[in-house]
């Protein structure tokens, strides 16, 4: 119990040295040394209670604003979300499907068999993105790493609520394909945060001014990052 509130949360049990805490779309999550105890843990909770019950409320309300949108038709003319602003989506049929964008007109051309289905449609498209996702994020992950002095071990993509980032204690990064919708400052941001990862494995201060040191303007881009992620139309519900 916290208040009035029964509160759930998952706990993982890792290597750090303090019970650390993070709140997505799936709830509350509790990361704990395997020495601390649950009458610790829940000790941690009630004292961090006001903070975790507002990021909760916060986080339904910005899930309910997302689901009011209303989705994105799926017809030749539809505008999607890309690298900060809206592409054209064009559709041809055709013996094969294939998706072709052209970076002069903002146009991204699909092509599909006769017959294709919406889903087919949105399959592709979210193929492309994902495609478009792994180059850029690879070659900004390389860049970052390269100025702030430390190697990664791996890196994917994940498909999380709103969670835009993770890396683990043994340098694996994941990194949100649906960054690809946002602008570049925004992608090289989050990618700042999880190879900062690297150097603390925590939100300390310590870790904000390792950000500080390859992405000054982390604050602005955060609060940013957040705006903006309420303001994107429904792709794939």
């Amino acid at each position: 119990m916290v208040g009035e509130f029964i509160l759930e949360y998952e706990l993982r049990r890792s290597t750090r040295r303090s019970i650390g805490f993070m709140i997505d779309d799936d709830g509350l999550r509790v990361t704990a040394p395997k020495r601390v105890s649950i009458a610790e843990i829940d000790e941690a909770i009630r004292t961090k209670q006001h903070w975790i019950l507002s990021k909760l409320k916060e986080r339904r309300e910005r899930r309910a604003a997302r689901l009011e949108k209303p989705p994105v038709e799926w017809v030749d003319g539809a505008q999607l979300p890309y690298l900060g602003a809206d592409i054209t989506l064009r559709l041809l049929v055709g013996g094969r499907n294939r998706s072709i964008y052209n970076p002069n007109t903002r146009e991204l051309w699909v092509t599909l068999v006769p017959g294709a289905s919406e889903e087919l449609l949105k399959n592709r498209v979210q193929t492309w993105y994902q495609q478009q996702a792994k180059t850029l994020f690879e070659e900004r992950l390389d860049l970052y790493a390269g100025r702030l002095g430390v190697r990664y071990h791996s890196f994917g993509l994940s498909s999380a609520g709103t969670r835009w980032g993770s890396c683990t204690v043994d340098r694996k990064i994941r990194l949100n394909w649906k960054l690809i919708y946002f602008s570049l400052p925004l992608i090289d941001y989050v990618v700042a945060h999880e190879l900062s990862h690297i150097l603390e494995m925590n939100h300390s201060q310590q870790f904000w001014d390792t950000v500080g040191l390859i992405y000054p303007e982390y604050e602005e881009a955060k609060n940013l990052l957040r705006k903006r992620s309420q303001e994107l139309p429904v792709l794939f519900p």
